[in-house]
């Protein structure tokens, strides 16, 4: 198992950050794909038409979420906790996840990097 920890820079305010990873309709205008998503704790999501699964844990809004993601076989959870730290026009993201499995830890990174966080930046800067 593997944790990642990384910082972000996003051209937008943490509200509207926070709502584009909370909100159902938000999360599918800039995935592209359909989502399931709430700020409920203890309550599942599906991302990217059910590519990511997983069970909402925490949230404080504007602030912070951490879920669990799943994975198939595995009896550790994988926590993804994202923190947003608003700094003048931009907030800075931080991403920590942790209990990657290692067969998996490659396609994360990628998908981290260049889907998810790589999404977000594209639909802040149009």
């Amino acid at each position: 198992m593997k944790d990642y920890k990384k910082y972000y820079t996003l051209p937008a305010s943490a509200e509207d950050i926070y709502n584009a990873v909370t909100n159902p309709l938000t999360i599918q205008l800039w995935t592209g794909e359909p989502a399931e998503m709430s700020t409920v704790p203890d309550t599942e999501f599906s991302l990217w038409d059910g590519s990511i699964l997983g069970k909402n844990l925490e949230f404080e809004p504007n602030k912070k979420m951490v879920q669990q993601w799943y994975f198939d076989g595995q009896e550790e959870a994988s926590v993804v906790t994202i923190k947003l730290h608003p700094d003048k026009q931009v907030t800075s993201v931080e991403l920590r996840h942790t209990n990657i499995p290692d067969e998996a830890y490659n396609d994360i990174i990628e998908g981290w990097n260049d889907v998810y966080m790589g999404g977000l930046a594209d639909f802040f800067e149009l």
